[in-house]
């Protein structure tokens, strides 16, 4: 029988071996797993339907990131029979691509928003986001009825596009100058919006509010809500996800 160079025991009384080994695997798997993600694009492959949000919808963003909606709503259904029956599919990766920061969230104080856009009429959001008992008794949710009032102000949309396009969000030059036009014509369904849909084919066009007279941070939060889980087909983008 060999000899044996390093037995277990050996190891398990010298503490600097045992370090030394430590560090190697650790260095061995960690070069395994990361090496190969700098000789490929991207680790998310994208699906139909995935799209950059309006200039309207990533105002919104901001201020479901600003009120701190987060805290409180999970934005990420994992695939789970009991999450699946009650929330809707379960999240694609493909669909938080273009999300600085993510909103896939920690806890769920309330539900998770991932797909409820198209759930419920604007009118329901703006009197949930007004008064939450009024339409859900049990809930524990504070008021946001000054988004109703205030004015939406966004200093300067095409910067924020354009800084989105640093960090990887594809927007094109068209839509990056035409930001600020783009975040009012949403909100406007009496203007032309006919070169608006043609940057964002699968925007939804209305007043959000129930006040066609001015856009207000209600109709940026509103637009963002119905957007959420509407932009792609989850059952066939999940057959595509799997066959990849």
């Amino acid at each position: 029988m060999a000899t044996k160079i390093l037995d277990h025991g050996r190891i398990e009384r010298n503490v600097t071996l045992l370090m030394v080994l430590s560090l190697i695997t650790v260095a061995i798997g960690g070069i395994v797993e990361i090496a190969p993600l700098f000789w490929i694009d991207s680790t998310i492959e994208k699906v139909d339907g995935v799209r950059p949000y309006t200039p309207l919808e990533q105002a919104g963003r901001d201020i479901y990131v600003r009120e701190g909606c987060f805290n409180c709503h999970s934005q990420m259904i994992r695939p789970f029979r009991d999450e699946v029956e009650r929330y809707g599919h379960y999240s694609l990766a493909a669909e938080s691509m273009y999300d600085h920061p993510f909103q896939w969230g920690s806890k769920r104080t309330g539900p998770d928003l991932a797909r409820v856009g198209g759930r419920y009429s604007d009118e329901w959001h703006v009197q949930h986001l007004k008064n939450p008992q009024a339409v859900v008794p049990e809930s524990i949710m504070p008021g946001y009825a000054f988004l109703a009032t205030r004015e939406l102000k966004v200093p300067d949309m095409t910067a924020s596009l354009t800084a989105l396009r640093r960090v990887g969000v594809p927007y094109r030059d068209d839509q990056v100058a035409n930001a600020r036009a783009d975040l009012f014509a949403q909100a406007d369904p009496a203007a032309d919006s006919a070169d608006f849909l043609k940057r964002y084919p699968t925007a939804q066009v209305r007043d959000y509010d129930g006040d066609p007279a001015r856009v207000t941070e209600m109709d940026a939060l509103v637009a963002y809500l119905q957007m959420l889980g509407t932009l792609v087909d989850t059952r066939k983008a999940a057959a595509m996800e799997q066959a990849r």
